[in-house]
């Protein structure tokens, strides 16, 4: 079993649109943000995901246009790099690279800058302020949020925080999936401040959530019901999975997006 930057391989909305050039295993679309273009002044949205390059089954760093357009591999090397993460102003992304810790580079792949050195640390986030990055680290039996400078100093853990899946730092605090549910704590202590009272899947949504810009929707992965004649695993049906969308403010039961597809997350707007 991997860590919790792994996600179960399958087919989805970017495996078609970049086939020739990468056999995407997590159909993952992790971060989006306004950054400029190399010898441009014109400013052009990216979308960084995780993929297999071509002949290869460990996982690197890709990115590409909304449009489709300008794709390229930003990351390499011996070790899979996983879950991405914009800063706020856009100049950097934070990245998990399994079996060595947490790294940030810029939206290119240069400037490579190791920030931790627990292997199994993942799932960054920045603080709104660009300062701060939260991420989940094991401790004893469970996954644990931990946070540290955005150069990798002052790392500590937030002891009052229950388990955690996958962080999203917000101007209100930090928001987990913990239990089934979606938590906001307070990013100094890890005290609880609120229970939203979500519905996430708490065995495939914990490190799949991913929040709005306004704090008021959610997506994540959840389980689905198999088609019918499906005997793919021998005797019963595989496990399938589907993309669902919440209002956590309205406390509305999730609604699925898609089917057979992979996390995915908010434009900033």
């Amino acid at each position: 079993m991997r860590g919790p930057g792994y996600t179960p391989a399958m087919q989805g909305g970017w495996g078609p649109r970049v086939l020739g050039i990468a056999s995407v295993a997590f159909a993952v679309v992790l971060a989006s943000a306004a950054a400029a273009t190399a010898g441009a002044g014109a400013q052009r949205s990216w979308i960084v995901f995780s993929a297999n390059p071509a002949g290869q089954n460990i996982e690197q760093l890709f990115r590409i246009h909304p449009a489709g357009d300008g794709l390229q591999q930003i990351t390499t090397g011996a070790y899979s790099s996983v879950a991405p993460a914009f800063s706020p102003n856009g100049k950097r992304i934070a990245f998990a690279r399994l079996g060595v810790g947490i790294l940030t580079m810029n939206i290119d792949g240069t400037g490579i800058r190791r920030l931790t050195t627990n292997g199994r640390d993942s799932y960054p986030g920045w603080s709104p302020d660009g300062s701060h990055i939260a991420f989940i680290r094991p401790y004893k039996t469970d996954w644990r949020i931990d946070t540290m400078s955005s150069s990798g100093a002052a790392e500590r853990r937030l002891r009052q925080a229950p388990p955690s899946g996958r962080p999203t730092w917000t101007a209100g605090g930090i928001l987990i999936p913990s239990g089934g549910d979606l938590l906001r704590i307070d990013p100094a202590t890890g005290h609880v401040q609120k229970y939203y009272n979500a519905q996430i899947d708490a065995i495939w949504g914990l490190n799949s959530v991913a929040v709005s810009p306004n704090r008021s929707t959610i997506t994540c992965l959840g389980a689905r019901d198999a088609e019918p004649g499906d005997k793919e695993c021998g005797e019963g049906p595989c496990p399938r999975f589907a993309l669902y969308k919440e209002n956590v403010v309205k406390t509305k039961k999730p609604q699925r997006v898609v089917k057979d597809a992979g996390p995915a997350t908010f434009s900033p707007n």
